[in-house]
């Protein structure tokens, strides 16, 4: 008999879920490496983070997706087309849902979206570490109740807790493709998009509620200085008003340092080199409303 050489699976998963179930700690566990920034306020994900997982059978690219809520603003209606347009493009999506809140108004809202769509749909329970175990099952009924899930899956992304098993399930559902990118590459972004993205959690991390949704990062420089190792980096931190500014700078510029202390770390770990971080603040009243703002930005509705 002959060997029959195992055949190599590719493909999409999209995960989705309300804002703030874990998608990018779950993204950055798969991965093995920080690509997603992490927040513990909704809607930190704006635009479609992919993150590249290569196996010598298989190779998985995961589409982290903005939190799917109700918009506010130009902005959100951005992050709603990303969100929801990548539930046509994938093999597999994956359902988040974060089990120490329960279901709620936003699941619901989610799975109204799914029933229009025929990709398998896994519902992945996270935060399994913060619930007793005799609590999934009614929960795990309830959610199987209104949806019929093509797999039920209770994950920690946090602590990595049954992942394996995740990752297993969602290779037997992808179809026999190629190898999309190289092996060694974990994500479709470039280099300047993860160190902006790296910098603005840093700023989320440190400020008031007030800050969040009104921050945006432009790398304005990011060069390797000659005859050296080290990686000059200036960025700008877009604000929408003046008291936010006041905020992000801080008594005698201790916030600004602060941001770029913790920033710079991150982003040395991810360029594997010696950084020069310059940072800048700057007010653009109103730029999530503002089209041509959100185009400088980096959030092209375009591209999506």
């Amino acid at each position: 008999m002959i060997n029959q050489q195992t055949k190599h699976k590719s493909g999409f998963i999209s995960i989705i879920g309300r804002p703030n179930v874990g998608k990018s700690t779950l993204l950055n566990r798969v991965i093995g490496q920080k690509i997603a920034i992490m927040s513990d306020k909704p809607q930190t994900t704006r635009n479609k983070v992919q993150g590249v997982l290569t196996q010598s059978d298989a190779q998985m690219i995961f589409i982290d997706t903005p939190g799917i809520h109700k918009p506010k603003h130009k902005l959100g209606d951005f992050m709603m087309k990303v969100a929801q347009n990548t539930l046509k493009e994938v093999d597999l999506i994956m359902f988040m849902v974060n089990v120490a809140e329960g279901y709620g108004r936003g699941d619901e809202f989610i799975i109204e979206k799914l029933k229009n769509i025929t990709t398998p749909v896994f519902l992945v329970l996270n935060k399994i570490d913060q619930v007793q175990p005799d609590e999934l099952l009614p929960l795990m009924n309830h959610y199987q109740s209104l949806y019929d899930f093509a797999e039920i899956i209770p994950v920690s992304a946090l602590e990595g807790n049954n992942v394996e098993t995740l990752l297993d399930q969602i290779k037997a559902y992808l179809p026999e493709g190629p190898q999309y990118y190289p092996a060694d590459q974990v994500t479709d972004h470039p280099e300047r998009f993860i160190v902006s993205e790296l910098i603005r959690e840093k700023a989320l991390h440190l400020t008031r509620e007030e800050i969040p949704h009104s921050l945006a990062v432009v790398i304005e420089k990011m060069s390797k200085e000659e005859d050296s190792d080290l990686v000059h980096v200036m960025a700008t931190i877009i604000v929408e008003r003046d008291s936010q500014k006041g905020i992000i700078i801080g008594k005698k510029g201790s916030m600004l340092k602060e941001i770029g202390k913790r920033a710079r770390m991150d982003i040395q770990n991810l360029l594997g080199t010696k950084v020069f971080l310059e940072l800048w603040v700057k007010v653009q009243k109103d730029w999530r409303n503002k089209a041509t703002q959100l185009r400088d930005f980096g959030f092209r509705e375009d591209e999506y």
